[in-house]
């Protein structure tokens, strides 16, 4: 992620449209935000999974992610898989480590990439 020049800005969430994404099971709501300019834009994310939430497919975009309330898991192409909970992050860079994500009891997450 490259951050190039752009203003300081401030952003209330709740103001924020929110668009829906169907998993393989369950709901994604993200409220978005973009800043800088193409090619090196930074995606901001306030991402809400329901209880059940199992993405539809396999990640090789490149995260920060925190976990605001829920848990959160996250499993690695090689089989890994790890555990967020309140308080907790990861970090994966643009095609290092394909992931998938699922929630059983629902999750807030901020993710930036």
């Amino acid at each position: 992620m490259k951050m190039d020049a752009f203003a300081f800005g401030i952003t209330n969430w709740a103001e924020i449209d929110r668009t829906e994404h169907q998993g393989e099971t369950g709901m994604a709501y993200w409220r978005t935000r973009y800043f800088g300019n193409y090619p090196n834009q930074i995606r901001v994310r306030w991402v809400e999974y329901t209880p059940g939430y199992r993405a539809d497919h396999w990640c090789h975009k490149g995260h920060v992610l925190f976990c605001m309330e829920g848990e959160l898991e996250t499993t690695l192409d090689d089989g890994r898989k790890f555990v967020l909970t309140s308080g907790m992050s990861y970090q994966v860079g643009d095609n290092a480590e394909a992931h998938q994500s699922y929630s059983r009891s629902g999750a807030k997450l901020f993710i930036v990439d």
